[in-house]
């Protein structure tokens, strides 16, 4: 897989699975991209951590989650998270195959939708599209930035320039 970026990814895996979890993870570490790598059981546990690291000023920025879990499913997930405000990219890995989970992914803004079994190859791809993504978003954000810079920088000049031609 080519490097994805410059950038520092954190990823919670969400699956009931812990066999799943460990899978993914394994793959995850075998990349050379830096990623840091958290885990819940359910959504449930899953929002808690969420909202737990938003308090000590960490953030998620790829949600990997199974959609059939108990207390929380992964559709449940992602709606309760947006509704938190998290601003967080999504893949949803599922053994079902039915219309309705897909349209209901759709309809939450879900990155990704992948059908177990899931090939590494496929969940590689999935994350580096995933992670291409965040990256064009974190540079737009910088040039963003260094251009609000520039243009207080030059309203000052301007000012002082009118002050200068004013005396």
């Amino acid at each position: 897989m080519d490097r994805m970026g410059n950038g520092m990814y954190t990823i919670l895996i969400v699956d009931d699975e812990k066999i799943e979890r460990n899978g993914i993870k394994f793959l995850l570490k075998k990349q050379a991209e830096p990623f840091e790598i958290y885990e819940a059981p359910n959504g449930k546990a899953a929002l808690e951590q969420l909202c737990s690291m938003r308090n000590q000023g960490k953030k998620i920025d790829i949600l990997l989650t199974d959609v059939k879990m108990p207390f929380m499913d992964g559709i449940e997930l992602i709606g309760a998270a947006k509704e938190e405000g998290f601003t967080l990219k999504t893949i949803i890995f599922s053994g079902y195959n039915e219309f309705d989970y897909a349209k209901q992914a759709i309809h939450i803004g879900v990155t990704d939708y992948l059908l177990k079994p899931i090939t590494a190859a496929k969940l590689l791809e999935a994350v580096k599209k995933v992670a291409d993504v965040i990256e064009k978003e974190r540079e737009d954000a910088r040039l963003m930035d260094k251009y609000r810079l520039e243009m207080a920088e030059n309203t000052v000049l301007e000012r002082q320039r009118l002050l200068r031609d004013l005396v």
